[in-house]
């Protein structure tokens, strides 16, 4: 199992806390991420947003995002903590290294084959030239 995934994890803490508790339990996140030997590569703090439907009678939240480098064994137990804490209502864990070079593959092929098309529109406006070239020579 490699020990180099990245994961996107994203809460949504509750509307009554406060944004110190969302601040302290993003401090404990990432301590206890750090603790087990993983690394917050990105924490970003969203704020205070309405969500797409009523979730325990609540219609906004505290939406946080994380992006974690680390084994799934750390994500078993940050899941298994925030299943826990009350100030999250919801939350979502995605894997997302493949994705990223699944994209980075589509992005060099699309780059490559905009460089094949320049090459050859240059090439053919250099015919293109020739060809004049040659017929003013011509006449």
């Amino acid at each position: 199992m490699a020990n180099n995934r990245v994961y996107e994890v994203m809460y949504i803490g509750s509307p009554d806390a406060t944004d110190e508790d969302i601040v302290k339990l993003n401090t404990a996140i990432e301590e206890m991420v750090a603790k087990e030997g993983g690394t917050v590569v990105r924490t970003d703090n969203i704020g205070r947003r309405k969500m797409a439907y009523p979730i325990k009678k609540k219609t906004e939240g505290h939406y946080v995002l994380f992006e974690i480098e680390d084994s799934g064994q750390t994500i078993a137990e940050l899941e298994r903590r925030m299943r826990v804490n009350d100030t999250v209502i919801r939350y979502i864990t995605v894997r997302v290294d493949e994705d990223r070079k699944k994209a980075d593959k589509l992005k060099a092929k699309r780059e490559a084959r905009q460089e094949r098309r320049a090459n050859a529109a240059r090439n053919v406006r250099k015919t293109d030239e020739e060809i004049f070239a040659e017929l003013e020579e011509n006449q």
